[in-house]
């Protein structure tokens, strides 16, 4: 199965630098690890452990789907407005 992994930098206080999200939007996971090389290891291992707890629980285990990414640029005064 291949599913889709959209990484993020992570900008918040308290996280060292170099840190990125890794989401997987298909089961709703998300984790983390230092550079986009260790967010996608930690994906990784965290998809595998999901879906074998799904299975040990006789759950089902989603198919992966296309998946498409874009970005929306918001002007910075309509941040200061809200």
């Amino acid at each position: 199965m291949r599913y889709g992994i959209l990484f993020e930098m992570i900008t918040e206080a308290g996280f060292p630098e170099g840190y990125y999200y890794a989401h997987v939007p298909t089961l709703g996971l998300t984790t983390h690890g230092l550079g986009i090389e260790g967010a996608r290891a930690a994906a990784e291992d965290l998809i595998r452990l999901w879906i074998a707890e799904k299975i040990e629980n006789n759950e089902a285990v989603p198919s992966p789907s296309e998946m498409f990414f874009s970005t929306i640029e918001i002007e910075d005064d309509a941040l200061q407005t809200a």
